[in-house]
């Protein structure tokens, strides 16, 4: 009998133990997805409420309008103060900057195994022409008429446009005017579809000293082109 009870009082203690581990397990399983809840609002640079409220608005008519919208500027268009809508643009601005940056050093990287592989030789383009939905970074100045010239000929392509003024010393007046001169589209400039930057510098690492400079982004790679 006593070596029946030990089995018991053995098998009682497996089966709590077990619990247990079950509870530890399900509640490790609940921080996880609470961290995975929270990361795209981490990476997004938002607060827990803001991306609950970034996901309402998904489901609204903002969702309907304009489904492949950002975070930032979903949220930043839906805004109900000037605050709001400036913290949002910042955000965004800063997120832009990330994204084109490692872009333009992957080009950089790029282009020195090109030259190293393929010394003289300078990197081949299609000459069929480029995907309409491939992104262009174009870096132009404002004195520059060819620059302008080059501008009216993507914009009317339907490229998806990044561009970056040289020289601009962070003056958004001289953005908004060019963009008035150039009759840019404020329906595409709100769906990020172009870009309206200050160069900060890159035209002198990834321009090459061409002006204009147009780059055109194939997958990972950023390749100067000529055309269109």
């Amino acid at each position: 009998m006593k070596r029946h009870f030990g089995y018991f009082l053995l098998l009682s203690f497996t089966l709590e133990a077990h619990s247990a581990n079950e509870t530890t397990l399900n509640t490790g399983h609940s921080n996880e997805t609470a961290l995975s809840v929270t990361s795209p609002a981490q990476r997004w640079g938002l607060t827990t409420e803001e991306w609950t409220r970034y996901e309402q608005l998904k489901l609204g008519e903002r969702g309907i309008w304009s489904p492949s919208l950002d975070p930032l500027t979903t949220l930043g268009v839906e805004a109900t103060t000037d605050e709001e809508r400036h913290r949002y643009a910042g955000l965004l601005v800063e997120k832009e900057a990330q994204r084109v940056e490692k872009e333009l050093a992957f080009q950089r990287a790029y282009d020195d195994a090109w030259q190293q592989r393929f010394p003289g030789l300078a990197p081949v383009t299609s000459s069929a022409g480029h995907s309409i939905t491939s992104r262009l970074a174009v870096f132009v100045r404002e004195d520059c008429p060819s620059c302008h010239q080059r501008i009216k000929v993507l914009l009317s392509s339907g490229h998806p446009l990044d561009i970056y003024l040289v020289d601009s010393r962070g003056d958004d007046n001289r953005l908004r005017r060019l963009a008035r001169t150039w009759q840019v589209d404020p329906g595409r400039v709100q769906h990020r579809d172009i870009t309206l930057n200050h160069d900060g510098g890159r035209w002198l690492q990834y321009g090459g000293g061409r002006m204009p400079a147009v780059l055109e982004k194939q997958g990972d790679a950023w390749l100067p082109v000529t055309t269109p």
